[in-house]
C-alpha cells in the first residue's frame, strides 16, 4: 500500500453546472447534487481505476435541482435547492463548504452543520474520511450488527462472513449494508458508501473520540450524503436510491416451520398433518439440505423424496407451501450434469490463471457460480426452473452465499481467495473488490428466474447474505443464532437495524438454531416472533424438536394462541408491508423512528413498534412475570385489557408466561381478520360460489376493528394476496379516521372487492352512548374475554368498559360516541 496521506492543498476546481470537481495532487473529488437533500461524493485516487458498479443504486435519473457555486475566502461553496433557474434560492437544501488548504468539507442544511469531513486520507488502494464526532452523536443502521441500537463506540467491518457464533462482539456478519444514519441534537443525517470491497466504520471506538471515520479498501470511495433532518425521510430517500421491496405474497407473512432437516418424505407429511390436527396455523414447510442427493444442488434424493411433485401437490391441497434451500457450491464431479454445464458455459469463478477455482462446501470440492455474469444468472435461472419451479416449489432459501467455503483462504477466512476473478469478459475483477456482492447477485439471479418462469406469482426468496439494495430481491433472516436468552434480546436490535437499513422483510430463527431450547425460552420467543415481519421456527441437526407442540400442553397452547393471533393480524401486517413497498419504511420499527427528539428512546433496544401505533415489549429474561416498559408521549392502551396509560414514562407491565406486553397508541386502529389455518383460505373464500352478502356465519364476511380513542388515521390495504393485478388497480384502500368521539370508516376505494361485508368494532376509551350515521345503536359490553383478553381483565382506568358495535355495511359510515 503506497501511502499518500491527507489531502492538503487543492490545485484547481471546476463546476460545469452539474458537478463540482476538486482536484489535488493525489485525488479527484466530485460532488454531484441529486436532490435538495442528497449529494453524491466520489473520491478517486489519482491513477486508480474507476468505480466498480455494484448494482445497489437503481435510480439514475433525478428531477433537476438548482446548484450554484460561489467563491469564499479560502475555498468554494456549493448550494443546492429545488427552485428553477431565475427563482430566489430558499436556502432549504444542502450547502457544502469546501476549504482548500487543507481540503476540508462541511455539510449544512439551512443553518444546521450536520457533518464535517475534517480530513480525507488517500492511498493507492485505500481511502478514508475522518469526520468530527459530536459530543452526544448517535449512529444507527449498518444492517446486521450485534449489540444495541446505537452503534456509537465500536468499529464495524463490512465483509460478508459466515460466523455461526453470534456473541456481543461478533463482527462482521452475513450482511454488508454500508448505510449509516447519524443523530445530532435530535436531527438526523445519513451516509451510504457504495463499495463492495472491505470497508470499515469506526464510530468512536477510541475514547475520548473527537472523530469517526469511514474507510474503504479501494481506490474509489463512492458515497451519498443525506441531509435529513428526519430519519423517516432519510430512509425514504435511501430506498428511493437503492430500490424498495416488492409486495410479498400473503402466504409469506404466515407462520413457517423448518428444521435442519425434515426427511424423509414421511417425516414432512407427519409434521404437516400434526399442524392441522392440533389446530395450529401454518403456511409453509421448509426443506434443508438433506432433501438433495449428496448435497448436490438442483437434485432430489430419490430414496428420501421419490416423488417431489406429488409431495408438493399433496401439501398444497392442505394449505402448505414448500420452500427449498439452495446453496451456491456445486459439486466438482464430471458425472454431475450441473457441474458439466457450468464448465461448458464458463459459469464458475476462476483462479488468476484461468482455471476454475475449487473450494469446499457441503457436497465436498465445489465450484462457485459467478453471478456477476449475466449469462450465468440466466443459466442459474433455468436450473431453478427445472429442479423447483416446475415441481411446484413456492419459495427459494439461499444459504452459504457469503460465499462460505470450508477451505480457508490465505487470510484464514472461510470464503474464497481474494485474487480469484469474477465479472464479464473484458471487465474481470478480483473477488476482494466484489466479495460483498455475492449474496446480492445470487438473490438477483434467483428473483429474476422466479419472475421469468412463474410470472403470475410474486417471488418469495430468503437469503442469508446481502448488500445494499437486497430488499429488492429477497427477505433476510439473521442466520445461525442459538437457543440463548441473550439471543432472544439480540433479535430485536438486529431486526430493527436491518429495517433502518432499508430491509423491511426480516426475522430470526424463532426458538434458536443452535442448542436446545427450554420450554420457557421457546414460549417467549414464539410470542415475540408472532409480531416480527418474518415468522419462522427453525433448529439445527442434533437439537431437540422445536415444533410448537414439542414442549408440553402449556407451551403448545401458548404457541397456538400467538400463531392464531398472527393470522388474525394479517390485515395489519399486509397493510404495513404494502406501505414498506411504497416508502421503504420498516414494518418493525425502533421507537426512535417515530419519536425522534425523545432522548429516552435513542438507544431503546428491547421494545419495537409495528408501524406507528403498536408497541411490543417482549420478555427476554427467564423467570420474569413483569417487565419495565417505556411508553412514548401521549396516551396508550394495553392491547389485551384495554387499560389506558399516560405516556412519556415507564410502567411495570404484567407479563405472565402466556402474555407478551403489547400497547396501542391512542387513535390507533388494529384490523383483524378471521381465524384461519392457512392463507389459502382467503383465496378460497374469494372464489366460493356460495358466498352471499347474507352469509353472516361466514367468517370472511366480517372485518374486525379494535379502535382506541384518540387522534389517528389508518388506511387498510387489501388485494388478492398474490399476483400482479394490484399494479393495475385491483386493490382496495379503506380509510379509517379516529378522534376521541368519532370513528369514520370510509368506503373501500379501488377495483378490488373486499371479502368482508360487515364491520365489527371493539371500542376502547369511548363514551357508552353510540350512534351510527346519526341513529342510536345498541352496544354489547365485552364482559366475556375472547382469546385476545387476559382471563382476569382489568377495569379501564376511567371506569369505561370496552364496547362492541357491529355495523352491517362495507364502510361508508360514521360512528359517534358520548358519555352517558
Amino acid at each position: 500500500m503506497d501511502a499518500v496521506g491527507i489531502l492538503d492543498r487543492v490545485l484547481e476546481w471546476e463546476f460545469n453546472g452539474r458537478v463540482l470537481t476538486i482536484i489535488t495532487a493525489a485525488a479527484r473529488v466530485a460532488l454531484t447534487p441529486l436532490a435538495e437533500d442528497l449529494v453524491r461524493m466520489t473520491i478517486s485516487a489519482a491513477g486508480g481505476r474507476g468505480v466498480i458498479p455494484t448494482g445497489a443504486v437503481v435510480k439514475k435519473a433525478w428531477p433537476p435541482v438548482r446548484a450554484t457555486v460561489t467563491r469564499t475566502g479560502q475555498g468554494v461553496s456549493l448550494s443546492v435547492s429545488r427552485e428553477a433557474p431565475g427563482e430566489a434560492n430558499s436556502g432549504s437544501g444542502i450547502r457544502v463548504k469546501i476549504g482548500f488548504s487543507p481540503l476540508q468539507v462541511k455539510w449544512y442544511r439551512g443553518g444546521r452543520l450536520f457533518a464535517t469531513d475534517e480530513a480525507i486520507e488517500v492511498c493507492r488502494d485505500r481511502i478514508a474520511i475522518h469526520r468530527v464526532l459530536g459530543p452526544n452523536e448517535r449512529f444507527y443502521g449498518l444492517g446486521q450488527k450485534m449489540g444495541f441500537l446505537d452503534r456509537r463506540g465500536r468499529k464495524y467491518e463490512m465483509w460478508a462472513t459466515d460466523d455461526p457464533l453470534h456473541t456481543p462482539g461478533t463482527d462482521p456478519m452475513y450482511q454488508s449494508i454500508p448505510f449509516l444514519i447519524g443523530l445530532r441534537k435530535g436531527k438526523a443525517h445519513g451516509l451510504f458508501v457504495d463499495c463492495a470491497a472491505r470497508s470499515f466504520f469506526d464510530l468512536g471506538s477510541c475514547e475520548p473520540a473527537g472523530t469517526y471515520s469511514v474507510e474503504v479498501l479501494s481506490p474509489v470511495l463512492d458515497a451519498y450524503v443525506f441531509a435529513g433532518p428526519s430519519m423517516r425521510d432519510i430512509i425514504v430517500r435511501y430506498t428511493e436510491l437503492t430500490g424498495r421491496m416488492e409486495l410479498p405474497p400473503l402466504w409469506a407473512l404466515g407462520y413457517h416451520q423448518c428444521r435442519y432437516s425434515y426427511y424423509p418424505e414421511a417425516r414432512v407429511r407427519e409434521v404437516a398433518k400434526a399442524f392441522r390436527e392440533k389446530d395450529i396455523p401454518c403456511d409453509a414447510i421448509w426443506l434443508d439440505i438433506h432433501y438433495m442427493d449428496g448435497y448436490r444442488v438442483f437434485t432430489w434424493d430419490k430414496e428420501r423424496f421419490p416423488n417431489p411433485e406429488r409431495l408438493v401437490e399433496d401439501l398444497a391441497r392442505d394449505g402448505f407451501k414448500v420452500v427449498t434451500i439452495v446453496d451456491p457450491g456445486i459439486k466438482v464431479d464430471p458425472e454431475f450434469d450441473v457441474y458439466r454445464e457450468g464448465m461448458e458455459g464458463r459459469h464458475f469463478i476462476t483462479n488468476p490463471d484461468g482455471t476454475v477455482h475449487v473450494g469446499e462446501a457441503w457436497p465436498g470440492p465445489s465450484a462457485f457460480p459467478d453471478f456477476i455474469r449475466e449469462k450465468t444468472r440466466l443459466w442459474w435461472g433455468k436450473k431453478l426452473k427445472e429442479a423447483y419451479i416446475d415441481k411446484g416449489v413456492s419459495g427459494v432459501w439461499l444459504d452459504m452465499n457469503e460465499p462460505a467455503s470450508f477451505r480457508k483462504n490465505l487470510q484464514g477466512e472461510r470464503t474464497l481467495p481474494h485474487d480469484v476473478l469474477q465479472g464479464e469478459d473484458g471487465r474481470r475483477v478480483q473477488h476482494k473488490d466484489v466479495h460483498n456482492l455475492y449474496g446480492f447477485t445470487m438473490s438477483r439471479a434467483t428473483y429474476d428466474a422466479l419472475r421469468r418462469y412463474a410470472p403470475e406469482k410474486r417471488p418469495f426468496i430468503l437469503t442469508r447474505s446481502g448488500y445494499a439494495g437486497i430488499q429488492r430481491y429477497a427477505a433476510v433472516w439473521m442466520g445461525d443464532n442459538h437457543s440463548w436468552w441473550e439471543h432472544v434480546l439480540a433479535s430485536v436490535p438486529l431486526c430493527m437495524g436491518m429495517g433502518l437499513s432499508g430491509v423491511p422483510f426480516v426475522g430470526v430463527d424463532v426458538g434458536g438454531f443452535g442448542g436446545d431450547a427450554t420450554a420457557e425460552l421457546y414460549a417467549r420467543w414464539m410470542e415475540m416472533g408472532a409480531f416480527m415481519p418474518f415468522f419462522r421456527g427453525h433448529t439445527a441437526l442434533g437439537t431437540r424438536d422445536q415444533e410448537p407442540w414439542s414442549f408440553g400442553p402449556e407451551v403448545e397452547d401458548i404457541c397456538r394462541r400467538y400463531i392464531k393471533i398472527r393470522y388474525r393480524l394479517l390485515p395489519l401486517f399486509y397493510t404495513l408491508f404494502e406501505e414498506a413497498s411504497r416508502t421503504g419504511l420498516p414494518v418493525m420499527r425502533p421507537l426512535i423512528l417515530e419519536e425522534q427528539g425523545d432522548e429516552r428512546v435513542e438507544n431503546l433496544s428491547d421494545e419495537f413498534l409495528l408501524g406507528r401505533d403498536i408497541l411490543v415489549a417482549p420478555v427476554y429474561l427467564p423467570g420474569q412475570t413483569k417487565r419495565l416498559v417505556y411508553l412514548p408521549r401521549g396516551e396508550w392502551y394495553d392491547f389485551w385489557t384495554g387499560r389506558r396509560y399516560r405516556g412519556g414514562r415507564h410502567i411495570v407491565a404484567n407479563a405472565p408466561l402466556d402474555i407478551v406486553p403489547v400497547f396501542v397508541r391512542a387513535g390507533g386502529v388494529v384490523p383483524m381478520g378471521p381465524e384461519i389455518s392457512h392463507t389459502s383460505a382467503y383465496r378460497c373464500a374469494g372464489v366460493s360460489p356460495t358466498r352471499t352478502m347474507q352469509s353472516a356465519e361466514d367468517p370472511f364476511d366480517t372485518l374486525t376493528l379494535h379502535v382506541f380513542a384518540g387522534e389517528g388515521v389508518f388506511e387498510l390495504y387489501e388485494d388478492e394476496g398474490d399476483g400482479y393485478a394490484y399494479r393495475n388497480g385491483a386493490f382496495g384502500r379503506t380509510r379509517i379516521t379516529v378522534t376521541k368521539e368519532r370513528i369514520t370508516v370510509g368506503t373501500p376505494r379501488g377495483d378490488y372487492r373486499p371479502l368482508w361485508r360487515r364491520v365489527e368494532m371493539f371500542l376502547y376509551g369511548f363514551g357508552d352512548i353510540i350512534s351510527v350515521d346519526g341513529e342510536l345503536v345498541k352496544t354489547q359490553e365485552r364482559f366475556k374475554s375472547d382469546f385476545l383478553s387476559i382471563p382476569t381483565a382489568e377495569v379501564l382506568s376511567d371506569a369505561r368498559r370496552t364496547l362492541k358495535v357491529v355495523v352491517e355495511k362495507q364502510g361508508g359510515f360514521t360512528v359517534e360516541t358520548r358519555c352517558s
